[in-house]
């Protein structure tokens, strides 16, 4: 004799998941990672995305820099990024020259770091931990432009 299994209704198998997520509740490092990140959203800013940079030519050696390039609203931010003793050293430009009372930040997912860009609109920051970061542009009369999350390692 074959047997069929009782068939469950919709109502029956909601109740059942429910039963079964509260027996595994979600970590608290999971529920702190995911505050941390929708804090640093930046509603209305412009997102830069990266775009081809072209290698250098005529360097030899393997330990260059990498290059990086995001380009948005008209905004290109091109990135060096170095590392010394396990940390990293990031050099910047703004194009075209931003104007007086422009800012840059560099985030990183535990700090972040602020620079007046130069009247080129150059920026650098030294020493930052290894992992995830982020640059934001804030120029006076717009809305700020931020670079994609990148993951940058020594």
């Amino acid at each position: 004799m074959t047997r069929h299994p009782t068939p469950i209704d919709d109502e029956s198998l909601i109740a059942a998941l429910r039963l079964a997520s509260g027996s595994d509740p979600v970590p608290e490092r999971v529920t702190a990672a995911a505050r941390a990140t929708f804090g640093l959203r930046l509603p209305g800013a412009a997102t830069a995305r990266p775009a081809v940079t072209p290698a250098p030519r005529g360097v030899r050696s393997a330990e260059r820099p990498r290059l990086l390039r995001f380009t948005a609203a008209g905004l290109t931010v091109e990135l060096e990024v170095g590392s010394l003793d396990g940390l990293v050293d990031l050099a910047g430009q703004i194009s075209p020259c931003p104007e007086q009372g422009a800012l840059v930040e560099i985030r990183t997912l535990h700090l972040t770091e602020s620079r007046t860009p130069s009247p080129a609109g150059r920026f650098a920051v030294t020493g930052l931990p290894p992992g995830w970061f982020s640059v934001v542009c804030h120029l006076p009369g717009r809305a700020p432009v931020v670079t994609s999350w990148t993951r940058i390692r020594p």
